[in-house]
């Protein structure tokens, strides 16, 4: 399957169950949720999948499961965090056996590694793999950015054909389309500035608060899309102040809070993740809750069941 780069493509949240197992009862629920809703793309085991607490074997056999109930709908991606460049590799050709759609692909994960060193690693998986792949670039948490020189090499590699940009730098998206034009397909990848960079003409965008509110995340692509600027305007201002729980240290926890809230997850997290409570938990489901209390009833069209 080719990868349309555009649409919504949720990054997936992980459900486990009480016993610290993989709980794909609650996966399943929240899956199908978003392909209701009208996700156009999945992606498994980013920051929101607590990649870095997932055994190799638990990734796969989530991508497989995935690809099992997804059954040809929508591309599955798997995101690939490694710190060796032989970790990296070795996970895009598995993934690749086992019928992944395609890679989202971080840099190098724990060295600080400098441009000709990321190139090199990004080169590394693009050549062992037919897989479509995304760029994942957020210097803001991971440290190493990935430069418009660094993409003007990457151009040379056909099945490198996507960005998540998560610079948090809304003029980055200009810079992109300046240097680039269409060659490489730029997803939006923090929520708090999705619409912002839907309207500088991101392609799609690779959300977190969809886990919990998927319809009106769909809403807000399609209507900026369908330059229905007012009618998006209205939802993401209403929608912000939950949007803006992805940019915290423990957005997991939080966007798990949260699907709990809207009754398509649960609130379990792998240690050393612990789930909020006291004070904290009082002030994030202050803002789920008031959330709920107005959420709006979204405009006609194609987001949702």
């Amino acid at each position: 399957m080719s990868i349309n780069w555009r649409g919504v493509f949720p990054a997936v949240t992980t459900k486990f169950t009480a016993n610290d197992e993989l709980d794909f009862e609650a996966f399943n629920i929240n899956l199908e949720a978003q392909l209701a809703a009208g996700a156009e793309g999945i992606i498994l085991g980013g920051s929101l999948g607590e990649a870095s607490v997932l055994t190799d074997e638990e990734k796969f056999t989530l991508l497989s499961h995935t690809l099992k109930v997804v059954n040809g709908r929508v591309p599955v991606l798997l995101n690939i965090a490694e710190p060796t460049t032989k970790k990296a590799v070795a996970a895009a050709k598995n993934a690749e056996e086992l019928g992944a759609n395609g890679l989202m692909l971080l840099p190098p994960m724990r060295y600080y590694a400098d441009h000709e060193e990321t190139l090199t690693f990004f080169i590394a998986v693009a050549e062992s793999t037919t897989l479509p792949i995304m760029i994942y670039n957020n210097p803001v948490d991971y440290k190493i950015e990935v430069t418009l020189e660094m993409f003007d090499v990457l151009a040379g590699y056909s099945n490198i054909q996507a960005v998540k940009e998560s610079t948090r730098d809304i003029s980055n998206v200009t810079r992109m389309f300046n240097r680039f034009g269409d060659r490489f397909k730029i997803f939006t990848g923090v929520d708090p500035l999705a619409m912002e960079s839907l309207v500088m003409g991101a392609h799609g965008w690779v959300a977190g608060l969809v886990d919990a509110f998927p319809k009106e995340t769909v809403a807000i692509y399609r209507l900026v899309k369908e330059n229905r600027i007012a009618e998006a305007l209205a939802i993401y201002r209403w929608f912000l102040p939950v949007l803006e729980l992805d940019i915290h240290p423990k957005l997991v926890q939080y966007i798990k809070l949260a699907e709990t809230a809207t009754g398509i997850g649960t609130e379990r997290v792998r240690a050393p993740r612990l789930p909020i409570k006291g004070v904290e938990r009082e002030r994030v489901l202050k803002i789920i809750n008031d959330a709920l209390a107005t959420r709006p009833q979204l405009p006609a069209g194609s987001w949702g069941k």
